[in-house]
């Protein structure tokens, strides 16, 4: 059941935060783990929402016409277009920053949705032990070196996905997850699916049926705000359409 739409006040209990100062501290703690996932125009409309989300921190009622038209009057008539907006939420709410409810009117037809910021997890501070060696120097180990190594990795945009990833794969994703770590991660996925079957497809059969579960885990997140992992619902919605694939392929060999 929709909620019922209304001023920002009557959803004081859907804000997780104490204070304002508290939701501005989490919302740093997001962004230093999850900027480069999102386009610069994605980081316009994101903080836009963010200052829409002051009154009662971490909620916001605000209609989507309402804050690009604030976001055109800051940038001097060069905002952001409704697409990257609603992309924006997609991929915000796909890495568990935000959460969003739908609300509709009294006669029942739909309203402005409410966007609710989640708290950053394991977001507490750190213990006193281990600030009292936040200034010893040290020398970089081998485990340090694997960790710059890993955070570099983390940083690098599409342009950098391994040539293992097809190209038609890395150009639908790149608009959504524009990182190459995440991209591939999807193509691991997809590869782990294909080598469950114990079956032999051909890359183009393979990379169709890869595109076509992205575009409906694309379609589910666009839809709701059920899909808490996307990994794990494209792996699902993979291994069906493979399933069904191989059914129709070998369907009447494998019951002779």
């Amino acid at each position: 059941m929709n909620l019922k739409t209304g001023s920002i006040d009557q959803f004081k209990e859907y804000s997780k935060f104490s204070s304002l100062k508290e939701f501005n501290t989490h919302f740093e703690m997001w962004m230093s783990k999850s900027k480069d996932e999102l386009s610069k125009g994605e980081l316009v409309a994101l903080k836009r929402l963010v200052r829409f989300s002051a009154k009662l921190p971490g909620v916001s009622n605000a209609k989507i016409g309402t804050m690009l038209k604030a976001i055109h009057e800051e940038y001097n008539g060069n905002g952001i277009s409704r697409s990257t907006f609603k992309r924006m939420i997609l991929k915000a709410t796909a890495l568990g920053i935000l959460t969003v409810h739908e609300t509709e009117r009294k006669n029942g037809s739909q309203s402005s949705n409410l966007y609710v910021f989640n708290r950053f997890p394991q977001s507490e501070p750190p213990k006193a032990k281990q600030m009292n060696h936040q200034y010893k120097a040290s020398i970089p180990s081998k485990t340090n070196n694997k960790d710059i190594k890993e955070r570099k990795e983390t940083c690098l945009d599409y342009t950098y996905t391994s040539n293992r990833v097809p190209k038609p794969f890395i150009d639908l994703l790149k608009y959504f997850f524009p990182m190459a770590k995440t991209i591939e991660e999807f193509w691991n996925m997809t590869m782990i699916a294909v080598n469950k079957t114990k079956f032999t497809l051909d890359s183009s059969t393979i990379l169709e049926i890869a595109i076509q579960s992205f575009k409906q885990l694309i379609g589910k997140m666009k839809s709701s705000t059920s899909v808490k992992n996307q990994f794990a619902y494209y792996y699902g919605i993979l291994n069906k359409k493979l399933a069904r694939h191989i059914h129709e392929l070998f369907g009447n060999w494998l019951y002779s």
